[in-house]
């Protein structure tokens, strides 16, 4: 199913700004990620609590402490780390760089240092230094398919579609049925338009082992998009407190509101289209 209202420069560039932040979301927060510890490696355990959980005032809290610990020791790989991943996770994305910047500097031929570098420039909209970055960071012999995943992210946000998917079934030969990678090849979908197929690797993604609240936002998101709002509203309350569930149907409502503002934006494009060449 082809979205019927990409067809114009400015809506393509709405949706493909939604669609990728969702996706660059995930693929960051997971590139470093394991099973056991869903901070990033290396990093310093913070009340229990995995970073990209926590909510606002935790985050700020964490980044207080956290940072005043890096204050102290700038060059500290895991203290580093962890605060550029809090400050990331706040929308802090320049500072975030910038800690990374110096953590990158006292350790350039880290590869995990290297790899929470390239996601800080992902995120600061560096996307070709990112590129670069994640891989330096990479090893033919050993590839690892997280940083598979992030390359594949941005080259999504590149436009750089098949490149992209390319990426992500890299990934997934070395980690067969990976939620995240499944989701992100999801969205990759999505940004070309075609929601059948998002939808397909999105359900794919959500019913194996490790799936997220992430991974079933996403699935959410595709559904409504193709009009089911109902399915799609159930989908984004499962398995969530009512807190977290409220959260995620309001983060679906407000990204599906924008739907009519996308073919708004089709007809007034096309419109313009007509009027140039008559």
């Amino acid at each position: 199913m082809e979205l019927p209202f990409l067809t114009g420069g400015k809506t393509r560039t709405i949706l493909f700004r939604s669609t990728t932040a969702a996706l660059m979301a995930f693929a960051l927060t997971a590139c470093n990620s394991t099973p056991r510890d869903r901070l990033t490696t290396g990093s310093v355990p913070i009340a229990g609590k995995p970073v990209e959980q926590m909510s606002a005032p935790e985050l700020t809290r964490a980044a207080e402490s956290v940072g005043q610990r890096y204050d102290k020791n700038p060059k500290d790989k895991s203290v580093g780390m962890t605060y550029a991943n809090i400050l990331r996770m706040s929308g802090k994305n320049g500072q975030a760089l910038s800690v990374m910047q110096q953590v990158a500097i006292a350790n350039p031929t880290d590869r995990e240092v290297l790899a929470a570098y390239g996601k800080a420039q992902a995120a600061a909209g560096q996307l070709e230094q990112a590129l670069g970055t994640i891989g330096r960071a990479q090893t033919p012999d050993r590839p690892d398919w997280r940083l598979k995943s992030a390359e594949g992210a941005i080259l999504d946000q590149l436009g750089r579609s098949n490149e992209a998917r390319a990426r992500y079934r890299d990934a997934l030969d070395t980690q067969p049925n990976e939620p995240s990678v499944l989701s992100n090849l999801g969205m990759s979908y999505v940004l070309t338009g075609d929601l059948r197929t998002a939808e397909t690797y999105l359900r794919q993604a959500s019913q194996q082992p490790g799936a997220d609240s992430r991974v079933r936002q996403n699935l959410a998101l595709v559904v409504g998009l193709q009009g089911r709002f109902d399915e799609a509203e159930q989908i984004a309350r499962r398995e969530l407190s009512p807190q977290q569930a409220d959260a995620n149907v309001a983060y679906l409502r407000g990204m599906l509101s924008q739907q009519n503002a996308w073919a708004k934006l089709a007809a007034k494009d096309g419109k313009a289209l007509d009027n140039g060449t008559n």
